[in-house]
């Protein structure tokens, strides 16, 4: 079950990106999670996958 608020989510797939796995889809393979929900929340809260830097960060 991934955080349901904005904030906490965004801090915690980070993490777990950093922590453990390569790729957004890794970790959305992993913890059988909705890729596209998951950017899509996020780019409401103002932020994007990098994929390069494998984050999500500040959209510009």
């Amino acid at each position: 079950m991934l955080p349901q608020e904005n904030a906490v989510l965004l801090s915690f797939i980070n993490m777990k990106l950093r922590d453990g796995y390569q790729s957004l889809d890794d970790l959305c393979g992993d913890l059988e999670a909705d890729r596209a929900e998951i950017e899509e929340k996020l780019s409401s809260f103002g932020y994007v996958y990098d994929g390069q830097s494998n984050r999500f960060v500040p959209r510009l």
